[in-house]
């Protein structure tokens, strides 16, 4: 297969890496030779450290390299069987390039994007054929993570899907097929482990580091909230709530922080600006967090549920099934369990008293219980 990437930073670099490790014939395209010949050394770099720990020989490297090649013309992708934009995450810009690009395609190529936020179904509209158009979402590092979200629009056609299905699952990753809608399924799903956890720092119950620890120590998150918010950059993770807040109607489960908001205004990135929830300066100890085991609990369970809550609710409206739910949150963030898993752990009674307990506690809107949960619990019912 002849494939496509349009952009050469982190991620369109990464995908290129992965179909060309898959044995495709890949161009990676840019409009800046100075992005291409990064690229380029990056990838040098990265073969040469899987080499040095016995991962692969020169000869493989060899192969993979010799697999992509670097155009600065967008015509160049005209023979491209699929072609996949890994650009900023604007629709009017994707979709220009889109409309210029279906123009040297031949009819049967496959366009698709890597969006994580935007409408495929938007994308898709500014093309003659909308109906190759799909959405098909890496995550970074895209050679390393095992999870690919593949969202066809409404216009996409069944062939078109099963084609991008069958192909990423030829490059060794793992297929959750998800609805078009906001955030798709860990961007959505997720939500929660950051808003809540904020939420909870706000009300005085706990600083970031016990809000940390209790998530690492009672769930096994490899990290917590604030320490990944850091890690992912304030801006970009703000950026993402606040997206999925506005495309789901103001809806309060997704409302953003304010707390986020003035790190972000004052330029506290976390980990790339050396300062966020954490102060990352030489010299500068982590604070301690307060080791107070019934306090972690109420932490951690509040947290959780949030999370079971929606993921029970994406399943409820046919975002995606259960197990490619799971899959999603496993494979794409990490996590320790899948939720709809760690919602039978607990059990759905549990689930159902915990988040009606916080309802109870707040009559907040963000704390309805999925109405799948409580059908659950009257039918003796389980997700898996």
């Amino acid at each position: 297969m002849k494939v496509g990437i349009i952009g050469s930073g982190t991620m369109g670099s990464g995908i290129a890496q992965v179909a060309a490790t898959a044995g495709c014939m890949v161009k990676l395209y840019d409009t800046k030779q100075a992005a291409l010949d990064k690229s380029k050394a990056a990838l040098e770099k990265i073969l040469n450290r899987l080499i040095q720990k016995g991962r692969i020989d020169e000869a493989e490297k060899n192969r993979i390299q010799g697999n992509i090649s670097y155009v600065d013309s967008l015509k160049d992708l005209g023979d491209s069987d699929l072609t996949i934009e890994a650009i900023i995450e604007n629709l009017d810009i994707k979709q220009k390039v889109f409309l210029e690009l279906e123009t040297y395609l031949s009819d049967s190529a496959i366009i698709a994007s890597n969006t994580s936020s935007l409408s495929i179904a938007s994308i898709a509209s500014s093309l003659q054929k909308p109906e190759r158009c799909i959405g098909i979402h890496f995550f970074n590092p895209a050679p390393l993570m095992k999870l690919v979200e593949v969202i066809p629009a409404i216009q996409t056609s069944q062939e078109v899907l099963d084609t991008v299905t069958q192909t990423i699952a030829d490059w060794k990753k793992v297929v959750a097929v998800a609805k078009d809608t906001p955030g798709f399924i860990v961007n959505r799903v997720a939500r929660p482990f950051y808003g809540e956890s904020l939420r909870i720092y706000e009300e005085g119950l706990a600083d970031f580091a016990t809000i940390d620890w209790s998530l690492k120590s009672l769930g096994g998150f490899r990290m917590g909230p604030f320490e990944l918010m850091d890690f992912i950059g304030n801006d970009v993770n703000y950026t993402v709530t606040e997206t999925v807040f506005t495309a789901f109607y103001y809806d309060s489960r997704y409302k953003p922080s304010f707390t986020q908001k003035r790190l972000s205004e004052a330029g506290y990135l976390g980990r790339k600006t050396g300062k966020g929830y954490y102060d990352y300066a030489e010299g500068i100890e982590k604070p301690v967090p307060k080791d107070d085991k019934e306090l972690a609990q109420q932490i951690f369970d509040r947290v959780l549920v949030m999370l079971i809550n929606e993921a029970a609710d994406a399943l409820f409206l046919n975002i995606a099934s259960a197990e490619d739910i799971d899959n999603a949150m496993t494979k794409g963030v990490n996590y320790p369990k899948g939720l709809l898993a760690w919602a039978d752990e607990k059990g759905i009674d549990w689930c159902v008293k915990t988040l009606d307990d916080l309802y109870e506690e707040y009559h907040e809107d963000r704390y309805r219980c999925s109405p799948l949960l409580r059908k659950m619990l009257r039918n003796g019912k389980t997700f898996f």
